[in-house]
């Protein structure tokens, strides 16, 4: 028996699991439908895909949001997971699921997968057969991912960094390198058997004033520690930035850059896409406003090549979305998509050429540090300020980059910290914002770019 599979058996023998039965799982994935696969469409599709995002406590109640996205004409089904889930608390998501379920009030704020159990989960999965992504949040996946694959929930989202920084304080970040890496290999090896599982991770990151440069290293670090533990289709993602120029050249450099690393590491047969995210930032309050921006996005989405969008809803200020206004969202986007036709194309050589620079001296740095494997450069790197998350809560990260919004609504790079940003590219940042304001206008001027979709 190998490690992997020895380690396998540990994490799958939790308490609050049922028996786990590898043998039949294998044979599950090995003969499962084609279309709950997303990579298969993504193969296939000829037009952008579109997910939504939503999660109930009870199977119940997450059967019917799914029939609501089926109706709306959803491509790609979300399963978003609840937070004790996330947290590894299987104990207390077990309690409130049984609670959610008598009282029939949601006392979850997602699908707590671990709890129902693979056998359960899969009708559903196999009931809708579309392909359904894992959205969760989760520094130690080990478990939910099994539980997910086993589901037939071949698109899984996150990595060490994406779902770490952004969500936690405290948890050891070589522990998150370390938990994922096991992730990666069981999504490896499940790829071998039928289409590949995707991984996809996580960019819009805090999604506050996170500066191209940032987004775009470690979308690609995410991707490169996947690749190498032979995952074979890999989405890298960003979000709305706020500045549709800065959004199209945020997509033109992350796309030509991950076919560029993948290359270099020997993995240039690997499918990577595109992903792009609605807004992640705060929404405004008026829900007519909150469609204007959602329109927006998908207009964006598509100027930037993306192969699957991911939505919000116009409810998104307010609570959490219902299944009505989810189901909106999805056809007033799709709407959308099929209406968009002949849009131009636009470049923008001088910024796409500092981003470049930006990204690749960030990169060299990474790969210069003299730790033997790339996960421990990775972590040396943050835990040094090379890379460098604003407004990330989490201890390593030094918080030392501050970015602001130029007059175009750019977000650019005011004080780099540790971050190798070339002198060119810093001096060109800084030459697009008026620096001659005193500490507190500045201090101002970065709260009001945090809300400005309010």
């Amino acid at each position: 028996m190998s490690l992997l599979q020895e380690e396998r058996d540990i994490i799958v023998s939790n308490e609050y699991v049922d028996s786990f039965d590898f043998a039949e799982v294998k044979e599950f994935v090995k003969n499962a439908s084609k279309d709950l696969f997303i990579s298969h469409h993504f193969k296939n599709a000829d037009k952008m895909l579109v997910q939504p995002r939503g999660g109930f406590p009870t199977y119940k109640k997450q059967f019917a949001l799914n029939e609501f996205f089926v109706n709306a004409n959803v491509d790609v089904l979300p399963l978003t997971i609840d937070s004790n889930t996330r947290l590894n608390d299987y104990s207390t998501a077990s309690r409130m699921l049984r609670l959610s379920e008598e009282n029939d009030v949601d006392m979850l704020n997602g699908y707590p997968l671990v709890n129902h159990g693979y056998r359960t989960t899969r009708k559903m999965i196999t009931h809708f057969n579309k392909p359904v992504s894992l959205r969760h949040g989760t520094p130690d996946a080990r478990l939910l991912i099994e539980t997910a694959i086993a589901s037939g929930i071949f698109d899984i989202e996150g990595g060490p960094i994406t779902y770490l920084l952004p969500y936690s304080k405290n948890f050891p970040l070589d522990k998150a390198f370390l938990y994922w890496k096991y992730v990666e290999r069981v999504c490896a090896n499940y790829s071998e058997l039928n289409e590949p599982i995707n991984r996809e991770s996580f960019g819009p990151l805090t999604a506050t004033l996170v500066p191209p440069a940032i987004t775009i290293v470690i979308q690609l670090l995410e991707m490169l520690l996947s690749l190498e533990e032979g995952v074979k289709s890999f989405s890298v993602s960003f979000s709305q930035t706020g500045s549709m120029n800065q959004d199209i050249v945020t997509g033109a450099v992350i796309k030509k850059l991950a076919k560029f690393y993948a290359e270099e590491i020997g993995c240039g047969d690997a499918a990577i896409h595109l992903v792009y995210h609605q807004w992640m930032g705060a929404f405004p309050m008026d829900k007519d406003f909150a469609e204007q921006l959602i329109n927006m996005s998908t207009v964006i989405a598509s100027m930037v090549g993306a192969d699957k969008i991911i939505t919000k809803t116009r409810e998104e200020a307010s609570g959490i979305p219902t299944k009505e206004a989810n189901a909106k969202t999805v056809a007033n986007t799709q709407y959308t998509l099929r209406i968009l036709n002949g849009l131009p194309t636009i470049v923008d050589e001088e910024e796409e050429d500092i981003l470049t620079l930006e990204v690749k001296a960030i990169m060299e740095a990474v790969f210069n540090d003299p730790a033997d494997t790339l996960w421990r450069k990775v972590f040396n790197s943050i835990k040094n300020g090379i890379i460098d998350v604003p407004f990330s809560p989490h201890i390593i990260n030094h918080n030392e980059m501050i970015t602001i919004r130029d007059a175009n609504k750019n977000i650019r790079i005011i004080e780099r910290g540790n971050v190798p940003i070339p002198d060119r590219c810093f001096e060109y940042e800084k030459s697009k914002c008026d620096l001659t304001k005193d500490t507190t206008s500045i201090v101002n001027d970065i709260i009001h770019d945090i809300g400005i979709m309010m």
